[in-house]
């Protein structure tokens, strides 16, 4: 199983790394050993909305080919849905197994055609930037379409993560992930 983990300029660093963390205990705690993820960007260099800066391991190469494609959110998603070279790199996640994002990731995966018809959310404050891509915006805190998931607002990005993780691999694989995460909530 192969995950690509999309990074870009503005994003929110918990975002990304709320999910990141507990996917990739699936190989890191050896539940899966043979799961392997990317870090991809559009641009070789990333920084958060705050100035961290990131080091993709693929840039610019196309999203296909991936099981799990997750979009983080944060402020820089204002810019991108406008960015065509952006849109249609991330478009190019479209046959992946499943579409993953949090936040205002969602209107990334929505400005590249990927929310069509399907319900979906993102960080309340977006629901109406959100409306202008489909008009089933949800106020859950995870939204499951199939082959598309979408969170709600940062913090949700662990229980996004902790979801997928049961969707790859069970329930007793999750509780025992969320366990050594020390994460008591009811993700």
């Amino acid at each position: 199983m192969k995950f690509a983990f999309v990074i870009y300029d503005g994003m929110t660093a918990l975002d990304f790394i709320g999910a990141y963390d507990p996917l990739t205990r699936l190989k890191t705690m050896g539940f899966m050993p043979e799961v392997t993820w990317d870090i991809c960007a559009y641009t070789a260099e990333v920084r958060d909305g705050s100035g961290l800066q990131f080091t993709p391991t693929r840039i610019g190469e196309p999203l296909a080919g991936y099981d799990l494609v997750y979009v983080p959110g944060g402020f820089g998603t204002r810019t991108l849905v406008q960015d065509a070279g952006f849109l249609a790199w991330l478009a190019t996640a479209r046959d992946s197994r499943c579409l993953a994002s949090v936040c205002t990731g969602s209107l990334l995966l929505g400005a590249a055609g990927l929310l069509a018809g399907r319900r979906a959310t993102s960080h309340p404050s977006a629901y109406d930037e959100l409306r202008a891509y489909t008009p089933q915006v949800v106020d859950e805190r995870v939204v499951d379409e199939g082959n598309l998931v979408t969170g709600r607002g940062v913090s949700s990005s662990i229980d996004l993560g902790l979801y997928l993780v049961e969707r790859i691999a069970g329930p007793e694989v999750k509780a025992r992930i969320k366990q050594q995460m020390d994460y008591p909530y009811g993700a």
